[in-house]
Formats: C-alpha cells, sequence, structure tokens
C-alpha cells in the first residue's frame, strides 16, 4: 500500500498518512474506535462494546479478512477499516474525532474500494446524515432498511457500486 496525503483542516496544508495493516495492539484501534462512535452517536455506551470490537476484528481476520490503518507520520493509527473479503463488507470505519472532516475517511474508502473492485457493501445508520452524505459522494448507494440488531437504531444497507 502507498503512502497517501489527504488535507488535515487543522494545520491548513497537507498531512501524510501511510496505509498499511494493523499492528499488534488490538487494544488502541479499540481505543480509536470507542472514541470515534462516542462522538458520533453519543447516547450508546461503546466503552462497554469494546471487547465485541476485539472480537469482532479476530474473526474477520481468522476468516481472511483485513484491517487497514492509516498511520501519521509518527506512526500513530489515525483512523482504519475492518474490510470482510469474503463477503465484500465494510464492517467498521473509524476515524480519530479531531481528524473528522479532514479527508481521511475518503481515503481509507477508496482504500477499501480497490480491494473490492467488484463491489463493497456497508450498513450506516439512518440518523447518521453526515455518514450518509459521505457514503453518497463516495458512489455508495442506498439500499436496503434494517435494524441495528445491537442498539435497535435503523439503518441503511449502501452498495457500491450502485447496483444498475
Amino acid at each position: 500500500m502507498a503512502q497517501h496525503e489527504a488535507p488535515n483542516q487543522k494545520s491548513n496544508g497537507q498531512m501524510r498518512y501511510r496505509l498499511g495493516p494493523r499492528g499488534a495492539d488490538v487494544a488502541m484501534l479499540a481505543d480509536l474506535w470507542v472514541a470515534a462512535w462516542q462522538a458520533v452517536v453519543p447516547q450508546i455506551d461503546f466503552a462497554a462494546r469494546r471487547s465485541w470490537l476485539i472480537r469482532c476484528v479476530a474473526d474477520i481476520e481468522a476468516q481472511g479478512g483485513t484491517t487497514v490503518c492509516a498511520y501519521d507520520s509518527e506512526e500513530d493509527a489515525a483512523g482504519f477499516f475492518l474490510l470482510d473479503l469474503n463477503r465484500a463488507y465494510l464492517e467498521q470505519i473509524a476515524i480519530a474525532p479531531p481528524l473528522f472532516g479532514s479527508g481521511l475517511a475518503r481515503l481509507l474508502i477508496g482504500e477499501a474500494q480497490r480491494l473490492c473492485p467488484e463491489g463493497l457493501t456497508l450498513d450506516v445508520n439512518a440518523d447518521n446524515l453526515r455518514a450518509l452524505r459521505f457514503y453518497e459522494k463516495a458512489g455508495f448507494q442506498r439500499g436496503e432498511a434494517g435494524i441495528n440488531p445491537a442498539s435497535g437504531l435503523a439503518t441503511w444497507r449502501m452498495h457500491w457500486p450502485s447496483p444498475v
């Protein structure tokens, strides 16, 4: 995976990110995931779901999936995605909250699309309008409505490329 650039709004310059597999510290990714989700859906206790994410990463990777991280210049993970390659399903994507809107999520979703050129599917909370707009800008189309079994929140199944 190549080194990519995404804008960093904090410095009004270019922040370079290196995409690569996750390191051994899955707990650090779980912390990033909790912080990201807590910022988006504060009414849910994501810290209580931290162990679920750690198991999910292990299960998907054991079945041939991958976790791709975006590392900053200090080699700290700034974001990541968890991709079930067998189902071409984006299980999770998380960005450190200070980097929301920086272009880092676009970099990560582009890499997930590159890894699944035949198509990619994900579920997104229906009330997460920012995420819905982001995925639609990335070429995803809303498909089936659903319910998240853990939270009970309404979801949309999103498809890329858009089914014709």
